[in-house]
């Protein structure tokens, strides 16, 4: 338990003097009705009170109960809140899609950070990020969408550990217990489209990158050759999503 309370601390330090630096006062985030959303929104509520303002953009794709989930977080801590509906904007580009779910979920990600951005200059604020290290790390997020933020205070904790982080600092259950989803689609499951658990994948990853054990320390622990390549591989290709774009020297 100290250990968790020592993490909220030390990212509400963080949310404070990272913003502060900015000269801005006020943050503006996504909040999904998912979990990395959720515990993101209910420290910056902490922080900066009703300088949060958290916006709900649900699309034709999206479940019904992830929007619900997401009001009834903001009911329980008293968090302003907007919704913007983003399926005007897709269905007007939906036709060139194919409907191919991926670049539908792409495409409403970057939709929906377009409508955050325009939202912060509204209000003169900050965006802030929502990711979670396994996700940064294996690519799971669009680039320029949902990975873009001006700062991001869980970005180095894994899935699998923000589920007791969210129920620390009174997430409500109906979000804490789902299944993580992107909610690309109704039903859509993230561990269904990564092929394992986030239990699996952070217990290899907090191996692999943390520790930075060598292949055959990772095969003498007990993990399938198989299964580290898959990650190996996923961690490497997806490595341009997590800098800067690279600008050639002249």
């Amino acid at each position: 338990m100290n250990k968790i309370k020592n993490i909220k601390q030390n990212l509400i330090s963080f949310l404070k003097e990272e913003v502060l630096k900015t000269g801005l006062k006020k943050i503006t985030l996504g909040l999904s009705g998912g979990l990395d959303s959720a515990v993101v929104a209910v420290l910056c509520k902490e922080v900066f009170d009703d300088n949060l303002n958290c916006v709900l953009m649900p699309s034709q794709y999206s479940s019904k109960s992830s929007v619900e989930d997401a009001i009834e977080l903001c009911k329980k801590f008293d968090i302003k809140h907007e919704i913007v509906s983003i399926e005007p904007m897709l269905s007007a580009y939906l036709k060139n899609m194919e409907e191919n779910s991926l670049r539908i979920g792409n495409f409403s990600a970057r939709l929906r950070m377009s409508v955050l951005y325009d939202i912060s200059a509204r209000e003169n604020s900050l965006v802030v990020g929502t990711s979670n290290k396994s996700e940064l790390l294996l690519g799971y997020g669009t680039i320029f969408g949902d990975l873009a933020c001006a700062l991001n205070p869980i970005g180095n904790i894994y899935k699998s550990d923000l589920f007791e982080f969210a129920k620390y600092l009174g997430v409500n259950d109906s979000i804490v217990n789902k299944a993580p989803s992107a909610d690309f689609f109704e039903g859509q499951s993230d561990e269904a489209d990564l092929g394992y658990s986030y239990a699996k994948i952070d217990s290899l990853l907090k191996k692999m990158i943390d520790e930075n054990r060598s292949k055959d320390e990772l095969l003498a622990l007990g993990f399938e050759d198989e299964f580290i390549e898959t990650i190996k591989k996923r961690v490497k290709i997806n490595e341009f999503k997590r800098r800067l774009p690279i600008i050639a020297k002249i």
